[in-house]
């Protein structure tokens, strides 16, 4: 995720409630801070508007009945197929969902031994992906009212079974070499959907979220990349470099 904060607010037209502070990086591990966007519903003189905002939030999501945060790390993805059930996040799902916007992300495949080839999942065009997520609000009891960490804002992102490869694209066979699990990728029309506080079908969401990947997903390309990425002390833009892959 390596776009400024001016880029994602013109992208996404949303508005900052603070200041906030996005440093790019091209190797995002989980408790990472991440942009997301999310749209509320705020008093205005008396009268309710609905406003999108861009913030930053820990990846991994920490209930808000959580003892500890350190449950988040375990919490990055959220299955689609039982988001509507789990205690972590059935609450998120009817009234907390966000977009997550990213460049690209990282998947390795499996080889002779214990080889594994690095592999970087991006959009074909100028455009970036932006996921399907929740956010949840916890409360650190340790802290006094006010100060700042008192409260945490937290994500994760939906991923579903990767669809079956189709004549309509290739990508998905190339997918599902990869890993059985995709993240959920949304086009403009189905974030508009996802994002709406008022909307109350959580199921019917989380529906059009599942139905619309093939076709949000279908520029996407495969390209294998260096091994480094694999330490998260690594970071910066040669980690996207293609190159040969291993087998």
């Amino acid at each position: 995720m390596a776009r400024a904060v001016g880029d994602l607010l013109a992208e996404f037209d949303a508005e900052l409630e603070d200041e906030v502070s996005i440093p790019p990086s091209w190797n995002v591990a989980p408790t990472d801070a991440v942009p997301i966007v999310l749209e509320r519903l705020v008093d205005d003189n008396a009268a309710p508007r609905q406003v999108r905002q861009l913030h930053v939030a820990r990846w991994g999501l920490v209930p808000s009945w959580a003892k500890d945060p350190g449950i988040g790390s375990r919490m990055i993805n959220a299955r689609s197929e039982s988001v509507l059930e789990k205690p972590a996040f059935r609450k998120a799902v009817k009234s907390r969902r966000c977009a997550v916007p990213a460049d690209g992300y990282y998947e390795w495949k499996q080889g002779p031994g214990k080889a594994k080839q690095p592999y970087y999942v991006h959009p074909g065009g100028e455009h970036g992906l932006v996921f399907a997520g929740l956010y949840e609000w916890w409360k650190d009891p340790s802290l006094p009212e006010g100060q700042p960490g008192h409260w945490l804002l937290s994500t994760s992102i939906l991923t579903a079974d990767t669809p079956p490869p189709g004549t309509e694209s290739t990508i998905f066979g190339k997918l599902t070499e990869l890993h059985d699990r995709v993240p959920l990728p949304m086009d403009k029309t189905t974030m508009e959907a996802w994002l709406d506080p008022q909307a109350d079908d959580a199921a019917a969401l989380v529906d059009l979220v599942r139905s619309g990947v093939k076709d949000a997903a279908a520029d996407w390309q495969v390209e294998s990349v260096g091994k480094e990425v694999g330490n998260v002390r690594n970071n910066g833009p040669e980690l996207i470099r293609p190159v040969e892959a291993l087998f």
